[in-house]
């Protein structure tokens, strides 16, 4: 295998020093959705001046990249254009650029991926592995820059139907494979490639539970993985009241946390979160407990 997570010896220190300087994994990615319709802050920060004041918070409170997207995800989302896409994240890209904030794009179309490198994002975060556009891993590769894969099986309108598998945890990471050997064909550097689960994408709750206890078969395909639980419905019905009724979008920090603490134990490169400040505290916390992974790496 090209690396053994980023606590082995053979981990691809590349990808982080590029993310931002004296970066030391686990990087902490914090979410700004610019959008009206994101399931967990859609409408919140639609403005340029909200956007930035967050993006800007989120690297002061420890985020090594702010990542930054303009369609929604969410299951059961209808697509927006690529030219509302673009004027929903260039404006708030440019601003965080100039205020020396580190950035990925979250985006599917490599024409909005290689608008935002131009405007001064460093990491391209595909949520579809390169499936929804083709030409992604062409920017990319031309790029030079780190390249987030997800394990994606179509857009959010169908994400529920697609939800089938034999054994999840070998699927995901069998098709994680085949994405990251079509992205190395096309040209993107080896050394460049990060890889995530995809948590809630075509994926029911105890496929996520699963994904979970078996990071380590993800993590064996030798490249840093991403982990991105937070704030998911999977959580809310985990959390539910005693009626029945899922825990609300805003009242399930305590196991986002959770979740990627026991990611980051696992030997994962980065946890996505929506609440950063708090997610930080806890990575310091661990860290202080003495991890034998964390103090190989230091």
């Amino acid at each position: 295998m090209p690396g053994r997570g980023w606590s082995g010896v053979g981990y691809r220190r590349s990808v982080s020093d590029f993310v931002v300087a004296d970066a030391v994994p686990p990087v902490v990615m914090g979410v700004l959705n610019v959008t009206p319709d994101s399931f967990s802050d859609g409408g919140r920060y639609t403005t340029l001046s909200e956007a930035v004041a967050h993006g800007v918070r989120m690297c002061a409170e420890g985020a090594a990249l702010v990542d930054v997207g303009g369609e929604s995800t969410r299951p059961g989302a209808e697509r927006v254009d690529a030219e509302t896409e673009q004027a929903r994240v260039l404006p708030v890209i440019r601003e965080l650029a100039s205020a020396g904030v580190p950035m990925s794009i979250d985006t599917t179309r490599a024409a909005v991926a290689a608008a935002a490198l131009e405007a001064g994002v460093a990491v391209v975060n595909d949520v579809s592995g390169g499936l929804a556009d083709p030409a992604m891993t062409k920017v990319v590769a031309e790029a030079g820059c780190p390249y987030v894969l997800m394990h994606w099986r179509g857009h959010s309108r169908r994400m529920a139907e697609l939800a089938t598998y034999r054994d999840v945890v070998t699927e995901v990471r069998d098709e994680l494979a085949a994405r990251v050997d079509e992205a190395l064909a096309a040209g993107v550097a080896a050394d460049k490639i990060i890889i995530d689960p995809g948590l809630g994408f075509a994926k029911t709750a105890e496929h996520n539970w699963e994904l979970t206890r078996r990071l380590a078969e993800i993590q064996a395909l030798g490249y840093p993985v991403l982990f991105g639980a937070s704030r998911k419905s999977y959580l809310g019905r985990l959390l539910a009241s005693p009626d029945g009724e899922p825990r609300a979008v805003h009242e399930r920090e305590a196991a986002t946390i959770a979740t990627s603490v026991l990611a980051v134990a696992a030997g994962v490169w980065g946890v996505r979160v929506h609440q950063v400040r708090d997610t930080v505290d806890a990575i310091a916390v661990w860290r202080a407990s003495g991890s034998p992974r964390l103090a190989a790496h230091d």
